[in-house]
């Protein structure tokens, strides 16, 4: 694995099942009475956030201490970013204190990829601007291989707002990594300029038209999975639909489709990235249904942040991680 992790590119399909394969291990750690290994005992792990996080920066500050790393959280409003340091600063002050890590989230997108040119220390986006989200992805990916198993012409439905979405982006790359078939559904408006060459290009496909692909009616057939994004209206300048009412009738997950998706197929799941807008992109009959994995995706956050942190962090005569579960430090 490189050094960093700024893009699901980044990574080949043998190194995302490694992660997805370390994480199951890791996983099994949230089953202990004890959620602590020696793993990377000695390493520090900055969190710096300039954006507003529960999930992400929650799981990656969990993730570091239950492997025993020295886990720093920062903001930009307690930094020296809010007295006007420019960011290039701010990340070769915190990188000279000799640091193992940056994980940053950043309004900016491309932002991860600039730090990384300027720092020793490994670096992890965890979400730039509406750039890419890698480890979202990752965990989105192996909350549908516990369920799906292997995700080889898997149909994955990915609905909402496209434009603004870093989550839509890295999950794209890494699902088609791993052999499933993708399709991306949004409103003209919050479609991506530029789609359609990406698209042929990466085998994926399109749609302006919810209900005849939720009706297996599209080019790859009926659906295994569906990921409602949130809308993300903080980043929304202008009037991207009419009303939050019309967007709910042409593309939230209703209770009639959803009733409709699991008369197809009684095993479909349905993501979603957080937090949610009930009632706009998810109603809540969807968001509690029996088919919604959105708190296996939260759970599983955990465990595929804690193995990339190994994967990037842990030296060669650092113990596997099967093997560091089952020494828990007490």
């Amino acid at each position: 694995m490189t050094k960093h992790l700024i893009s699901s590119a980044d990574l080949t399909r043998a190194e995302v099942e490694d992660i997805l394969e370390t994480a199951s291990s890791m996983h099994d750690l949230q089953r202990r009475e004890v959620k602590k290994v020696p793993t990377l005992r000695g390493r520090t792990v900055i969190n710096f956030f300039f954006e507003d996080s529960t999930r992400t920066r929650s799981s990656f500050e969990i993730a570091g201490k239950w492997m025993s790393a020295d886990t720093i959280n920062l903001s930009a409003k307690g930094s020296s970013t809010s007295k006007g340091e420019s960011l290039r600063d701010t990340a070769m002050t915190v990188d000279a204190m000799a640091v193992d890590a940056l994980v940053i989230r950043h309004n900016a997108s491309g932002a991860c990829q600039q730090v990384a040119q300027w720092v020793r220390c490994s670096v992890i986006n965890a979400g730039d601007g509406t750039h890419e989200h890698p480890t979202q992805a990752l965990l989105d990916a192996y909350t549908l291989r516990t369920r799906l198993g292997d995700l080889d012409g898997k149909h994955v439905v990915i609905v909402g707002d496209l434009t603004h979405s870093r989550v839509f982006r890295s999950n794209v790359i890494t699902l088609k990594t791993l052999g499933a078939r993708v399709t991306v559904i949004a409103p003209p408006t919050l479609m991506p300029s530029g789609i359609g060459a990406w698209s042929a290009a990466d085998g994926f496909a399109t749609s302006w038209d919810l209900d005849p692909v939720l009706d297996g009616e599209g080019e790859h057939g009926p659906v295994d999975a569906v990921m409602m994004l949130r809308v993300q209206r903080e980043r929304m300048s202008g009037g991207y639909f009419p009303t939050a009412r019309e967007y709910t009738v042409g593309y939230g997950l209703t209770r009639d489709r959803l009733e409709r998706l699991v008369a197809r197929n009684d095993d479909v799941l349905v993501l979603h990235p957080g937090p949610m807008n009930r009632g706009l992109e998810i109603a809540p009959e969807a968001a509690d249904s029996p088919q919604s994995v959105v708190l296996d995706q939260v759970s599983a956050g955990v465990a595929v942040r804690m193995a990339v942190l190994y994967h990037l962090l842990a030296g060669d005569d650092t113990p596997a991680p099967v093997a560091a579960t089952e020494g828990a430090v007490r």
